[in-house]
């Protein structure tokens, strides 16, 4: 669901082999960056930081990295198909940079909390963050979002939404709601799965469906995994998005 999902740095470059450079002095926040990178990021520029051009940009060999300010705002922003990480806080932003700067062929350097912090005064503060267990979409929405479901989703994913397809000669997929789908998104936004979903579902057809319609299916998995409807629509806006972190249980 994600057009370019967390494009970090836009450019889709040329990928390069997954060969990890020297780690800067900091070797804390390189570990703190790299867990924080798969949690966050390597979902779309996988493990190898090689991305899926032109979907999903390499980070690998990508010079621009080395303009901090640029990166900074990115993360904690977004830009055109890449969500924003507004629940990152300057030393998380900071570790991140730190290691797509140093791991694989880069060697841009580390970044320090102070550098992030302040890029990150210049920037406007989007509001509070929530949880998908804050009432964040209604059950209109939902419903509508159930009568879009079947037809680019329900083949592969299953009437239940647990990944297990209805023709049993089909491969399983990942599930869509309850326990299994919060555990695996736990700590990402909606912004991320909103964008991840629009750029790569339905398979073989990506963005095929308007916006609405993406966040409407969005609110019909939520309703389906027993979240709570409230009085406001999810919006497909990646800033109002971001601000909506997928959470297993009610904080």
């Amino acid at each position: 669901m994600l057009r370019n999902a967390m494009v970090v740095l836009g450019l889709a470059l040329v990928m390069s082999p997954a060969v990890v450079a020297p780690q800067p002095a900091d070797t804390g926040s390189f570990e703190q960056g790299q867990a924080l990178y798969q949690a966050h990021c390597a979902l779309c520029h996988m493990d190898s930081g090689a991305g899926n051009p032109p979907m999903f940009s390499a980070l690998d060999a990508n010079e621009l990295l080395a303009d901090t300010t640029l990166v900074v705002g990115r993360i904690r922003q977004g830009a055109g198909a890449m969500p924003p990480f507004p629940d990152l806080g300057a030393q998380d932003i900071a570790a991140v940079a730190t290691y797509v700067r140093s791991a694989w062929t880069n060697a841009f350097g580390g970044v320090t909390a102070e550098e992030v912090a302040a890029v990150l005064a210049g920037l406007e503060d989007g509001g509070e963050l929530a949880s998908v267990w804050d009432g964040v979409f209604t059950e209109a929405q939902a419903q509508r979002g159930q009568a879009l479901y079947p037809g680019p989703c329900g083949l592969c994913h299953g009437r239940r939404l647990d990944g297990a397809p209805d023709d049993p000669d089909m491969r399983s997929t990942p599930p869509l709601a309850r326990a299994r789908f919060l555990r695996i998104w736990e700590g990402r936004s909606l912004a991320t799965l909103f964008e991840y979903t629009r750029a790569t579902m339905p398979e073989g057809n990506p963005a095929s469906m308007a916006d609405q319609e993406y966040v409407d299916v969005i609110a019909y998995m939520l309703s389906v995994g027993g979240l709570p409807a409230g009085d406001e629509e999810l919006q497909p806006d990646p800033q109002r998005l971001a601000r909506i972190v997928i959470r297993q249980a009610a904080p």
